[in-house]
This record gives structure tokens, sequence and C-alpha cells, in this order.
């Protein structure tokens, strides 16, 4: 079989915009996907995530050949599969004897590293389907002293065009963030999201993960994600129909019978390459201009997509290998059993972890403000909650997730993401959910054997690094407020986290309600 490209595409490039097809010719040209344990296996993922990228894949396949692309499409259970990337690229162009084998950059710096012993006729693309490439932010980002958000949102809103008029941002603002965090009313009806029963090729994945990886993280029931572009823009569809109008309000709130509220619930399909960001933007923009949803609602939303969606990507490349050994705040403690399991007196965790495995997704504020913030106070090693957070939810790659654990969640970054670490009392979580009022402790309680963990946990983390947020401005507050208190009472504070989470690091130690 004569092949003149060989063209590779990875998991999370299942877009037909994709760089590495560009310039295919289906006469001469071979795509080639593999499905292999060097990848399933990398991190203990959710068995919902396994059964989302294997099926998107298998879809993705079937349309390229559908469309006359010959595929060459390597299963898990192949009894030929070498089971990593390199092999199955070396096996191909071993059988094919391509003149090139072209590929599009990958998503993780791990496998940046190990193309180079792909093969030597290997040309590696730009990964256009993002709005600002990794040279783009280099040049955004030299010669800055701070590489905040907001400011390289603002170039992305001018050269975009999103919500601009000739006179500046739509609504003579750029941010509504203080619009997106009104409490939920009691009783708010909450559209369902979208969802898409199993197809025969999906359930055919299901079987295979099931039988695979027995000791796998949750479990495949109630599988909805879309696999296909079709069911992805279906799902954008519904979303601007009838989410979109109350995301602006509430973005940041959090309700145990509603876990994703007015939330998309496209980041799954959009970091598969489903979907493409700048016309789901358009798509959002549009709604507003012709009314149907307000400004906060469509600036908030797009934010997130070309604010801090291509941010965090420009941040990954532009700080790796190093940003992964980062960890500022030198913390070191295990991750607790109860962030696989759920089991923990903390209604605010237990519900989180719980929809975690029920679903393979939470919202953003879930993520940062329950278990990240958790992970922040008790000090959780930066590597063992990255690990997590990749491997639990749907739409987690490391180009994503490690600068929103490591960076906006940890501060294991010292500051490169965030200009303070995210760090909240329970009081914070009762403000924007309803999660606290069925909880065993008492969120109005700091000391006592009622105390909400949240509380001791906060005010000891303010205390243990008081010298080093000193001279951060927006921590002059907290520490003002810590300094104020009595001795006895910060004595009591920081007694009671300290026994904390000595059962938090042996909770083969008899427990009582703290832990």
């Amino acid at each position: 079989m004569a092949v003149d490209t060989l063209r590779i595409i990875l998991g999370d490039q299942l877009s037909a915009s994709l760089s590495a097809l560009s310039d295919l010719d289906p006469a001469a040209d071979m795509v080639l996907m593999a499905e292999v344990m060097g990848e399933c296996t990398h991190a203990p993922y959710h068995l919902k995530k396994l059964v989302l990228v294997l099926s998107a894949m298998r879809h993705f396949a079937r349309a390229l050949t559908e469309r006359g692309v010959r595929v060459r499409y390597v299963a898990l259970d192949d009894p030929d599969n070498t089971q990593t990337l390199r092999t199955e690229v070396g096996r191909a162009v071993a059988a094919l004897k391509p003149r090139q084998v072209v590929v599009t950059e990958p998503g993780a710096h791990r496998v940046v590293t190990d193309m180079a012993n792909w093969t030597e006729c290997l040309e590696i693309r730009p990964d256009t389907r993002f709005l600002c490439s990794i040279a783009q932010f280099r040049r955004w980002a030299a010669g800055r002293s701070g590489l905040r958000m907001e400011f390289f949102y603002r170039e992305m809103r001018r050269r975009s065009g999103l919500l601009m008029t000739p006179d500046g941002p739509e609504g003579n603002r750029w941010n509504f963030d203080a619009e997106n965090r009104k409490r939920l009313p009691p009783g708010l009806p909450v559209p369902p999201i979208a969802e898409f029963p199993p197809d025969s090729i999906t359930r055919d994945v299901i079987a295979l993960v099931r039988d695979r990886f027995t000791n796998g993280f949750a479990d495949t029931k109630g599988f909805a994600f879309p696999v296909t572009a079709h069911d992805a823009e279906a799902t954008l569809a519904d979303f601007i129909a009838h989410r979109l109008p109350g995301f602006g309000d509430w973005q940041d709130a959090m309700r145990s019978d509603a876990p994703t509220l007015f939330h998309a619930v496209i980041s799954p399909a959009l970091n598969l390459g489903l979907l493409d960001p700048l016309a789901v933007c358009q798509r959002v923009e549009t709604a507003y201009r012709s009314g149907a949803v307000a400004l906060n609602a469509a600036e908030g939303f797009i934010r997130q997509i070309i604010g801090w969606r291509e941010y965090v990507r420009g941040i990954y490349w532009l700080k790796m290998p190093q940003y992964a050994t980062l960890n500022a705040l030198q913390a070191t403690r295990p991750l607790p059993d109860f962030y696989w399991n759920g089991a923990t007196p903390m209604a605010c965790i237990s519900q989180v972890v719980g929809q975690t495995r029920r679903d393979a997704y939470a919202h953003h504020i879930q993520r940062l403000m329950v278990t990240g913030n958790f992970a922040l106070l008790a000090g959780l090693h930066p590597d063992a909650v990255d690990e997590w957070y990749l491997a639990v939810y749907a739409d987690a790659y490391q180009w994503v997730e490690m600068p929103n654990t490591r960076g906006m969640a940890l501060f294991g970054d010292g500051g490169i993401v965030g200009s303070k670490p995210y760090a909240a009392s329970g009081a914070y979580i009762n403000r924007n959910s309803n999660y606290c009022a069925g909880c065993a402790y008492d969120v109005k309680q700091a000391t006592g054997p009622a105390a909400c963990p949240f509380n001791f946990l906060y005010w000891d983390f303010i205390a243990r690094h008081a010298q080093r947020f000193a001279s951060n401005p927006r921590m002059a507050m907290p520490l003002r407020n810590w300094q104020r208190m009595a001795p006895q009472r910060r004595d009591a504070i920081r007694a009671q986290a300290a026994a904390f989470l000595v059962r938090l690091d042996h909770p083969q130690t008899p427990r009582d309600q703290t832990v």
C-alpha cells in the first residue's frame, strides 16, 4: 500500500480543521490513530473519561473513512498493538514506508519530548485550533513583570473582535466578574443538560473499558457525553438556549441537587477538539447581540474561553518543564483517601467528590473553592493533587489542568497565575452553596468539636505563611485579622488544626468527628 504522508491524530485532536490534516490527499496519504495502554494508564483515569476519549476517537475515525480517507486504526485490544504511541508510529512507518510523517503539536510536554524518538521524518505542526499560538503568547509575555490573565484577555478581545465596539469593549467594561457572583435563590428551576445515550460504538467501548480496567476509578454507569462533533454542537445549542441566560448571574453558585447548574459542560468536547473555541464564542456573542442573553452572561462565558483557557495553555508551554516541579508553599501532605471515595463528614467535599465519581465533571468553583481550597489549606502536595485532577475529570489534559491546579488552586507556582492564594474559610462555601445546611460541622464555628475544618485550617494557613504573605497587598486584610485575634484564640485554632492534620496523615488512628 503506497503512502506518501502518514498523518498522526492524537486522542484529543479530533478536529476536521486539524493542522496535520490541512493538506491531506485522500488518494496518497493515510491517517494513523492508536488506542494505547501507555496513554490510558498514564494516570488512574475515571472510566468515563476513558470511554469518552476512546469512543470519540472511533467516531472520528469513522467520519474520516466516510469521507474517503484511509485510516490505520489500532484498537486497544488489537493483538498486534504494542501499546505505546512511539512504537505504534514505528510499526506504521516500517509497514507503510511513508515519505513523511505529520502530527499536530500535542497538549502534554512529555509527549513532545517523546516525539523526538518517533521517527526522523516527523514534521510537528502548530495547533491552530487555539486563538493564540504558543509563539504569540511568548511574544505577549516577553518583558512583562507580571503575567495577569486580565491583560491577556483584553488583548484577545481586541484581536478576536469579540464583544467589541468601535469605541472599546461592549458596555464600556472589559470584565463583568463582579456580576457573576449572585446568590442562588432557593428552589430556582435549573434546566437539565443535554445527554446522549451510547450508540453501538460507545457500547463496545464501555464493554472494553469495563473488561480492561477492572481497578479503574468510579464506573461507566450513565455515560452520556457527546462523542461526535454533531452531538457536541447540540450540547452547545442546548446550553445557549436554556442555561446561558442564567450563567451570568450564578456562575459561582453550587447546589447539591443541581450539580451543573447553568454551566455549559462543553469542556470535555471542546478539549477533545469536537468544538471550535472561536466559533463557540461567536455563537454566544450572537445570542447577546440578539437580546437572548445579558452582557454579563456572554462576557463571563467568553472570558473563560478566550481569556482563561488560552491563558493557561500559554502559561503551561511558557513555563514547562520547570512548572511541573514548582511547590512554592512547600506542601508535602499526601492526598487523603476521601478525594477518591468521598467518605468524609465534610458535606462540601463529600458532595463534590461524589459528583466527580458519578459524572467525571465538576464546574470550576467546585474544583477551585472546595477540593482545591481544602488541598491548599491542608498543604497537600501539588504532584498528588495534579494527578487527581488529571485523572478524575473528563475535560482534564495537562496543559489546562496543571496551571489551574498547581497555579490557581494551590499557589504552588508562587504567583505566576494568581496574584494571591485563593484561600477561603467555610463562609465562602456557605455563601455560595447549600452544602453547609446538612453538614456534620457548624460553618460558623472555628474551634470546638463541631467547628468547620475549613475555618480553623484557613486561619492556620494564614499563620503558617504569614511571613511569605506579608508583602502581598491582597493578603493584608486576613493577616491583620489574624494578628488582632486574642492569643488564646489563635492558640486554640492552631492546636485544633494541628490535631486535624495529624488525623489526616494517619487515618488508621481512631477518628472523632474532626475528620
